[in-house]
C-alpha cells in the first residue's frame, strides 16, 4: 500500500471502529436469537477487505441447526409481539433509528471498508437505514383498512391488516446493511419477527447492526427472537425457503437465487418478495440536457464500482448526437479516480472479491468476441494501492443489444452503448428488450417523449426516471423491478403491506341474516 493510504487508514483504525461495533478482535459467532449469540457450529471464515486485500476479521457461521433454533425463538417472539399495539412497536424502531444516528460513522465505514464502496456511500447507506426507521415510525399509526359499501342493509363491510409471522430476509453483500431495515423496520412495525440470513461477504456489518438492534431491544423489553440472524452458506438458505414457519421470504440478490428461492417457498404456498437482477438503461434523446446527463450516467456506471442493482448498464444514445455525447463521457471516464474508497478523493473503490473480477474480464471477453467496440479500455489494477488485485478500470463498449453478454448482468463497471436512430419509441423497444425490470431512465428536455417513456406503452421497469439517472433511490417510494427482476416492492408508499395479512370483515347489525347476491334460503 502506498504511503499516502497508509496514512490514510491510520488515522481510521479499522479496529477501533470494530470495537464501537462490538465486532470482536477474535472469532465472532455468526448467529444471534436477538438477546444472545448462538454457540454457532459451521466454518469459521475470514473476512478480508477488498480495500488492501488484509483480514479484518472472523465469524463463525450458523448451520442449519442453528437456523432452527433462531426461527423457533422468533416464532415464539412474534406471539407476543403483535400483541404489542403498532406504536409502541414503532416507539422501538424510532429508537433504533436514533441509535443509527450515534453509530452512523463507524458504521458507515465499516460498510465502505468491508464492501468496498466509497465512505461517502457508506455513511449514505447508513443514513437510507436511518430514513426507513422514520418512515416506519410515521407507518405504525397508518396501519389502515378500508370501509366498503356493502349491498346487504343494515351491515358494514371493511378490510383490516394483521401481523403476518416470521419473515425471513435474505441480502447482497452490495448493500450488507439497508436493504435489511427496508425489510425489517416494516415488519417490526407490522407485528412481525425477522430471521436474518446476510451475505458471507460482508460478515461483520451484520453483526454490528444486529449488535446495534440488540441493544435498543432491550432496553424496551422486545422479545427475544424479534430479531435474529444467522450468517451461513446456500444450506442456511434453501432451509429458510423451505420452511413452513416462514410466512414470508425477501430475498435480495441474483435472478438465479431468487428463482431458486420463488420455486421453494411457491412448492409450500408461501409469500416471497423478490428483488433480482437489474440491466439498466439510459436512453438519450436529441433534446436532451447534457450538463445532467454526463453526471448521471457516469455516476450511475461506475458509482458503488457497478455493483448496484441500479447501475447504468446500458446507454441508448440517438445516432444524431452519438458522437458529441460519447466524446464527452469517454473524457469524462478520463477523470475518474481510482483507488481506496475510504478516500473521498476517489470515485470507484475495488470490486468485492477476485470472483468479481473475473466475472468483469470474462464479460469484457464474451462481449468482444460476440462484435463489441471496446471505446474505454478495462483492466486490473496493479502496483502501490492495488495490492488486493480487486480494483479494475470502468470499461466501455459499443454493443448491439441482442449480444448474449449485453442480455446479462455483470455486477461490474462496465457500460455498453448502442444508437438508435428515429422516434424514442425505437429506444424503448431496445431498453424493454431485455429479461430484466429494475430501473431505467430517459434524458429529455421533450415533454412528449418523457410523457411517451413513462406510459402503458413505455418502460416496462419497476422505476422509470426522467432525467435522473437509473441510481438510487428515495426511501418513500414502493422500490422494486418485474419480469425476472423478480416483482417485489420495498420500503415505501404501500409497501408495508406484503408483510401483513389482509382480512375482509362483514358485521351485521340487524336481527335479519339477508344473503349476498339476493340469494333465498328459508327454513
Amino acid at each position: 500500500m502506498n504511503q499516502k493510504i497508509k496514512e490514510y487508514m491510520s488515522g481510521i483504525d479499522i479496529k477501533d471502529v470494530l470495537s464501537q461495533l462490538g465486532v470482536k478482535d477474535g472469532v465472532n459467532k455468526g448467529a444471534s436469537t436477538g438477546k444472545n449469540w448462538i454457540d454457532t457450529k459451521g466454518d469459521v471464515i475470514d473476512s478480508f477487505t477488498p480495500v488492501d486485500g488484509s483480514k479484518i476479521g472472523q465469524v463463525q457461521l450458523g448451520s442449519v441447526e442453528d437456523y432452527n433454533e433462531a426461527v423457533e425463538v422468533a416464532t415464539n417472539a412474534f406471539y407476543e409481539w403483535r400483541q404489542w399495539t403498532a406504536p409502541a412497536r414503532g416507539e422501538v424502531v424510532r429508537q433504533l433509528g436514533n441509535a443509527l444516528r450515534e453509530y452512523k460513522e463507524p458504521l458507515g465505514k465499516l460498510v465502505s471498508y468491508e464492501m468496498g464502496k466509497s465512505y461517502q456511500e457508506g455513511l449514505g447507506e447508513v443514513q437510507e437505514m436511518i430514513d426507513i426507521c422514520d418512515f416506519a415510525v410515521g407507518l405504525s399509526r397508518q396501519l389502515y383498512g378500508l370501509t366498503i359499501a356493502s349491498e346487504r342493509p343494515g351491515h358494514r363491510m371493511y378490510e383490516q391488516y394483521h401481523p403476518l409471522g416470521v419473515v425471513g430476509v435474505i441480502s447482497a453483500f452490495n448493500f450488507p446493511v439497508a436493504v435489511w431495515s427496508w425489510n425489517t423496520a416494516l415488519a417490526w412495525v407490522c407485528g412481525d419477527s425477522c430471521v436474518w440470513k446476510p451475505s458471507e461477504k460482508t460478515p461483520l456489518t451484520s453483526i454490528a447492526c444486529q449488535n446495534i438492534a440488540q441493544e435498543v431491544f432491550a432496553k424496551n423489553n422486545v422479545p427475544e427472537g424479534v430479531s435474529t440472524m444467522v450468517i451461513g452458506g446456500p444450506d442456511v438458505g434453501k432451509a429458510m425457503a423451505n420452511d413452513k414457519k416462514i410466512a414470508l421470504v425477501s430475498a435480495t440478490g441474483s435472478t438465479r437465487m431468487g428463482r431458486s428461492v420463488n420455486e421453494a417457498v411457491a412448492k409450500r404456498l408461501g409469500k416471497v418478495l423478490l428483488e433480482l437482477g437489474g440491466n439498466n438503461a439510459m436512453i438519450i434523446t436529441p433534446d436532451a440536457d447534457l450538463k445532467i446527463v454526463v453526471p448521471g450516467a457516469v455516476f450511475g456506471a461506475v458509482g458503488t464500482a457497478g455493483q448496484r442493482c441500479t447501475s447504468t448498464r446500458r446507454l441508448i444514445i440517438h445516432d444524431s448526437i452519438y458522437d458529441k455525447v460519447m466524446k464527452i463521457i469517454v473524457d469524462a471516464y478520463g477523470q475518474i479516480k481510482i483507488g481506496n474508497p475510504l478516500d473521498e478523493n476517489n470515485h470507484v473503490g475495488p470490486l468485492i472479491d477476485k470472483d468479481s473480477v473475473n466475472n468483469y474480464l470474462n464479460a469484457i471477453e464474451s462481449a468482444k468476441k460476440e462484435g463489441a467496440k471496446v471505446l474505454v479500455e478495462g483492466g486490473v489494477l496493479e502496483g502501490e494501492g492495488y495490492e488486493s488485485g480487486c480494483y479494475v478500470k470502468p470499461a466501455i463498449l459499443e454493443v448491439e443489444n441482442h449480444y448474449e453478454t449485453v442480455q446479462h448482468e455483470t455486477f461490474a463497471p462496465i457500460l455498453y452503448v448502442m444508437k438508435y436512430s428515429g422516434e424514442v419509441t425505437e429506444a424503448i423497444k431496445l431498453q424493454n428488450g431485455v429479461v430484466q425490470g429494475l430501473s431505467s431512465a430517459i434524458m429529455t428536455t421533450n415533454l412528449r417523449e418523457a410523457e411517451q417513456f413513462l406510459s402503458a406503452q413505455g418502460s416496462d421497469c419497476g422505476i422509470a426516471n426522467v432525467n435522473i439517472g437509473t441510481s438510487g433511490a428515495e426511501i418513500g417510494g414502493a422500490f422494486g423491478g418485474e419480469k425476472e427482476t423478480g416483482g417485489g416492492r420495498e420500503s415505501g408508499s404501500d409497501a408495508w403491506k406484503v408483510y401483513m395479512r389482509r382480512q375482509t370483515n362483514t358485521i351485521n347489525y340487524t336481527t335479519e341474516l339477508p344473503l349476498a347476491q339476493g340469494i333465498k334460503f328459508d327454513l
